[in-house]
């Protein structure tokens, strides 16, 4: 972690400079306060992860005599698999083309959404995946 943050900061240095620069020539306010914006990011980012790189144990990508072995092992809990993110991608999209076509496409949406959403959050409380 103590990598990723330096890279952090020091992308937010890089963009705090740039902003300026861009800031001085263009003179346009709208590039520059995204740019300004874009170095709060990343000095944000930059600063957690340096600060919470303190408090947890050195992981492999710190160690430059490390081999890409020797982060191995478990990962994480990921689900099997879900119908769920295939419902709220079609309520999505419905709800998108609501805004072009008109707003009653918004009642079919709506409900493909909520139970995309519901069935997404709760999918682990019943059925095959259901914790023990």
């Amino acid at each position: 972690m103590k990598i990723q943050g330096k890279m952090f900061i020091w992308l937010s240095v890089f963009i705090l400079a740039v902003a300026i620069l861009y800031g001085v020539w263009s003179k346009e306010p709208v590039g520059t306060t995204a740019l300004f914006l874009a170095f709060g990011l990343s000095i944000m980012i930059g600063y957690y992860l340096a600060f919470t790189a303190k408090r947890v144990d050195a992981m492999a990508q710190d160690n430059k005599e490390a081999d890409v072995a020797d982060e191995a092992g478990e990962v994480g809990f990921f689900a099997p698999h879900s119908w769920q993110p295939l419902s709220l991608a079609v309520g999505g999209a419905l709800a998108f083309l609501a805004v072009a076509m008109g707003w009653w496409i918004l009642y079919f949406s709506a409900p493909l959404i909520l139970v995309g959403l519901f069935g997404w959050v709760f999918e682990f409380y019943r059925g095959e995946n259901q914790n023990q």
